[in-house]
Order: C-alpha cells, then structure tokens, then sequence
C-alpha cells in the first residue's frame, strides 16, 4: 500500500507538471483527491492492515495528500500569472486611437424655469421650503378655511388615499406648515408637485407643478402683492410682458385675484392654446384670509401677508413658447434636446 502511494504521489507530480489551464488542474484534483479518486480509494483499504500499521501507512497518506494539494495551488497560481500576461500582452491599448464621445444630457426644460423662478425670489429675499406630497385632510383644506362639505373642494378633484389621507392638490398646505413652526416675518416659496384628478389636454394634467409663495409681516398690502408678482413675471419674461390681475375667489384668500400673462401665441388675438381670450392663466393670489393666521396661532389684528400659487408648467411654455404641456412629459428626445 505504501508503494501505490508513492505511486499515487510520483503520477500527480507528472501530470501536474504538464498543465496548461486550470482546467486542467481541475481534472487532476478530481482524478487524486476527489470522493471517487484514487488516494481515496487507497484510504479506504485502510481497515485491512494490522494495528500496527495503520497509523504510519495513515500517517503517509496524509503527507501525500498534503504534498498534491500544495502542487495544485502552486500551479493554479503560475497557471494564472501565465493567463494574465499573455491576456496584458493581447489587450493592449491604443492611447492614440479617438475616444468615443459621450452623449450629454439636458437639463429638462422645467427643471430649467424652476431654477429661474428660485433665483428671481432668493434675489428678492425669499426662502425655499419643501414639504410632503401625501398630506393629511387638515393642512390640505381646513386649516386653509375649507372645512368638510366646503365647495371649494369639489372643484379639487382630489385623490385620496383614505378618509383623511390624500395626495395634496396644492403646495398651500406648505404655508400652513411654515407658519406653525415659524414666527412672522415669513418670506418662502414652495416648488413641488401636486395632484389633481383632471382631464389631459394641451393645458392640464392630473400631475402638475406649483410654486407657493407667502408673505406674512406687519404691515403688508395688495400693492405689496401686486408689485411682487409683476417683477417676478417681468424678470421671466421680460420688461415689456403684459400682466392683467382678475379679481377671483379663494377661500383662503381675501380679497383674491387670478393673474394672466397675454398669450404668447397669438398675442392677444385668440387662439386654440389660450381657448380664444387671448390671455393665459398662471397664478392665484390674494391677502391671506384672517382664519387662516388665526389656525396658524398668528394675531390677524397684528400681522397681515398674501399669497400666490405659481403653475410652473404654465409659465414653462410662456417662457419657451411651447402650445401643449404634454410635451413635457412624454420624454421625446428630440423635444427635450432642444433644451
């Protein structure tokens, strides 16, 4: 037995110095060391010899098999060395040879206004605060003076995810949440999306983006409002943009108005995009209604402020004469390469 080891050992020895892959090696460790392999088959006679014997023909069998796997490793490791020098000397590169140009991307053309927008009202002094898009009922619609059964909401179209939770229809709800943690003066505006159940067409979507903007300090008027607005639309759109105030309804306004822009166009003549008026609508606003500071915990006899709520969509396509706000979110290549 001690001679077909030492048979065993000179055998793997020959074989292993002839490999020329791993796999190779592979098969070699199976054929010596594997569960069906020939030291293994040897171990197994082993209860055949004398008490005396068995511990040094066990104890030679273990050096053997000590002495192959050791080959193994040490000729796995040249075998790899080998492959990786004649792959480095295979896959050379050609540092003279053009490289291949990369395509960019564009920023999307509402990200683009966005950033307009931000830096029209950081220049003006206000603050930017973000807040969640699934809301609860009461910082969506009461605490903005619309309680339950209020009209106001129907108008809404809201997607609700349960009796008091819903996806909020406006970046209002933001103000709310401001006012209760801060205290007046308040500067901010609010970007953000927002969800209504409205039907697609060139003009609306069931996801859209608004703009929230609060003011609240002693002392603040309408004409503090009106002025505002008209230097941030001229600053978009330029000196001689033509600006009209509307006045309007909202219930956590007072008084309230809805500003137009003249339709980019037709210029006022009419036309499918402005739904022949010649105008286009691209914000509310109004004084902020004395109930609402009261729910925020602020006097309404001390502090007054407005508000306003910006379509970013809206003021998008004034700004880069787009007709149909779909565009913006089919993702066509060629539409956003323009940008």
């Amino acid at each position: 037995m001690k001679k077909q080891l030492e048979n065993i050992r000179i055998s793997a020895e020959h074989e292993l110095s002839k490999v020329k892959s791993q796999k190779d090696i592979e098969n070699i460790r199976i054929k010596y060391l594997g569960k069906k392999g020939e030291l293994t088959n040897i171990l197994k006679q082993m209860g055949k010899l004398s008490n005396e014997e068995r511990p040094i023909i066990g104890q030679f069998a273990n050096e053997i098999r000590d002495f192959i796997a050791k080959s193994i490793d040490t000729n796995i490791k040249k075998i790899k060395e080998l492959e990786l020098d004649i792959r480095l000397s295979s896959e050379k590169i050609d540092v003279t040879l053009p490289s291949k140009r990369r395509h960019l991307g564009h920023r999307h053309p509402l990200t683009i206004v966005l950033d307009e927008v931000k830096e029209i009202f950081i220049g003006m002094g206000f603050n930017i605060v973000n807040g969640p898009e699934v809301e609860n009922d009461y910082y969506n619609f009461e605490a903005l003076n619309m309680p339950k059964h209020h009209p106001a909401r129907d108008t809404q179209d809201t997607f609700y995810i349960n009796e008091n939770t819903l996806l909020r229809t406006q970046t209002s709800c933001v103000q709310i949440r401001t006012m209760e943690k801060s205290n007046p003066p308040i500067r901010i505006i609010s970007p953000g999306r927002v969800y209504r159940s409205d039907a697609v067409d060139a003009t609306h979507s069931p996801l859209f983006h608004q703009i929230e903007g609060l003011v609240v300090d002693k002392g603040i008027t309408f004409s503090d409002l009106k002025g505002t607005l008209e230097t941030f639309i001229q600053a978009l759109y330029g000196k001689d943009s033509v600006v009209r105030f509307r006045p309007h309804h909202f219930p956590y306004t007072e008084p309230s108005a809805e500003v137009d822009v003249q339709c980019f166009s037709c210029h006022g003549k009419g036309c499918r995009l402005c739904k022949n008026e010649g105008w286009i609508e691209i914000l509310g606003c109004g004084m902020v209604h004395p109930t609402v500071l009261k729910n925020c915990d602020i006097d309404p006899e001390v502090y007054s402020g407005f508000a306003f709520g910006v379509g970013l969509e809206r003021i998008a396509m004034r700004r880069y004469n787009i007709d149909d706000m779909r565009l913006f979110y089919e993702n066509d290549v060629r539409f956003l390469n323009q940008f």
